[in-house]
């Protein structure tokens, strides 16, 4: 998730631009969702001398806009709920040939670099959409072929160079090109019922999340990962390509002849990047990046290591469905009160839980529910992304698109730099006195804690710097 909720409240990222002035806002001053989000007009962007004149499907209802959301949704589920079950290999890889003796840094950047280019290419994918909407299709067919091949090649290497590049940065690159365009059409389907049709779309990721890893291990245990890969990547030839059938825009995709002209790569005349209250919380969020991933990457490594690889894998579906969770409450708060507030809350809340539960963590009960507080505070988090974009954006609201893909950049890179960091001070903790001693941060997992733990605090501590820096009247904090 996903990146999950997170995205819909992006907007969408290959929509028209808007000119919205007078934005409504909410009692805590922030500009309300539905203000920025509004209804997808016919498209301005037709060749000269073409018909837009077309019967339309309804939008909010009738069968082709469900068939878009269960698509969605189903493509939701195997692209991140497939991701964030890495720890499970992760786990696997380390503990069995042939990779057993390579690098644990190297096995540990392998998904956390398939997530960073997923949420990277995003802004790259809408400006090369926003120029070239005509190869929207080509690109979630294409994104489809790479996923699938990359896991089937993975399947046969025993190189862990090799499984960086395909289960990593190819398994990255296809399913960011299968994910965005489903994103991007969800406003010509739905307008009054968009929050509920977005919700169905994101739940995908929290099932994917709690079923996958349980799945993967099940796999992992009985044939291995190389038929686990051959597998899976069987089904999401399969899955996969029954849902982009689905996936369809509402609205007729303009044609191009050769040499007309079309609109430029980057968006003219954005201001956001000159507001203050933007680089605060980029700041911000990537602190609390740098504090989440490691413990998504870790959570099952570490109870692997006082437990059973099924027990491994039940706390990293706990920790991911904790974030489902943690989305919607959150996305609720941040709605009725000021988002710096809820912001310090979730980040002192992943800060203690972090230190408290984790660093003394001696049972399965106690891991468990250390998966629970953390995954969902910290993997709630990402909600209040939307109403940070419109403070950064002003009044210039067709930029808050540009703004929020612009932040989930930096979270792109800390999702590989926090593992990487997380997997050097574990190789120092298990030759330190912290693997010694055992009474804080079990099995050498002691810096890890405290580089979680202090990420989390820095992280409220800079959401004071967010709140001084919003804009205008509105209710700081």
């Amino acid at each position: 998730m996903s990146i999950g909720l997170e995205l819909v409240q992006r907007d969408l990222i290959f929509g028209a631009e808007r000119d919205v002035r007078d934005l409504p806002t909410l009692n805590n001053g922030t500009p309300s969702a539905s203000s920025l989000i509004q209804p997808v007009s016919p498209r301005s962007d037709l060749p000269e001398g073409s018909s837009a004149v077309h019967t339309l499907p309804p939008v909010d209802g009738g069968w082709r806009a469900w068939t878009f959301v269960i698509s969605g949704f189903i493509l939701e589920t195997f692209i991140w709920g497939f991701s964030y079950s890495y720890g499970v290999f992760q786990n696997y890889y380390t503990s069995h040939p042939p990779f057993e003796k390579s690098s644990h840094i190297a096995i540990a950047a392998i998904g956390p670099t398939g997530l960073a280019i997923m949420f990277i290419e995003g802004l790259l994918l809408s400006f090369y959409h926003g120029r070239y909407p005509d190869y929207m299709k080509y690109t979630l067919w294409s994104g489809l072929a790479l996923f699938v091949l990359a896991l089937f090649i993975s399947s046969f290497t025993s190189s862990i160079a090799l499984l960086i590049f395909l289960q990593g940065i190819c398994l990255g690159v296809g399913g960011g090109m299968m994910y965005w365009p489903s994103l991007s059409l969800l406003p010509e389907w739905f307008v009054r019922r968009r929050g509920l049709a977005s919700g169905i779309m994101f739940a995908g990721g929290g099932v994917g999340g709690f079923v996958f890893p349980l799945l993967v291990e099940a796999l992992l245990s009985r044939v291995g990962f190389r038929w686990t890969l051959r597998i899976w990547s069987l089904m999401m030839t399969v899955v996969g390509g029954v849902a982009i059938l689905g996936v369809r825009p509402r609205i007729p995709v303009p044609k191009f002849n050769s040499g007309q002209r079309r609109q430029p790569f980057l968006p003219p005349n954005m201001l956001f990047h000159k507001r203050s209250v933007f680089w605060f919380f980029t700041v911000t969020y990537w602190l609390q990046a740098m504090s989440f991933f490691p413990v998504s990457l870790y959570i099952a490594v570490f109870t692997a290591t006082i437990a059973s690889p099924l027990s491994a894998a039940i706390a990293l579906s706990l920790f991911n469905s904790a974030g489902v969770v943690g989305q919607v409450l959150i996305g609720y708060f941040t709605d009725r009160f000021p988002y710096p507030r809820i912001m310090f809350i979730s980040a002192m809340g992943c800060c203690l839980s972090a230190f408290l539960m984790w660093g003394f963590a001696d049972t399965l009960a106690t891991i468990f529910a250390f998966a629970i507080v953390f995954g969902g505070l910290g993997g709630g988090f990402p909600s209040v992304l939307f109403a940070a974009a419109a403070d950064s954006v002003g009044a210039n609201a067709e930029q808050a698109t540009t703004a929020l893909t612009a932040v989930t950049c930096i979270k792109g890179i800390a999702a590989v730099l926090g593992p990487i960091v997380s997997s050097v001070l574990l190789e120092a903790g298990k030759r330190s006195s912290f693997n010694s001693s055992n009474l804080y941060g079990r099995f050498g997992f002691g810096p890890v804690v405290i580089f979680v733990g202090a990420c989390a605090a820095a992280t409220s501590l800079s959401t004071l710097a967010v709140a001084a820096a919003r804009p205008g009247t509105k209710a700081r904090f």
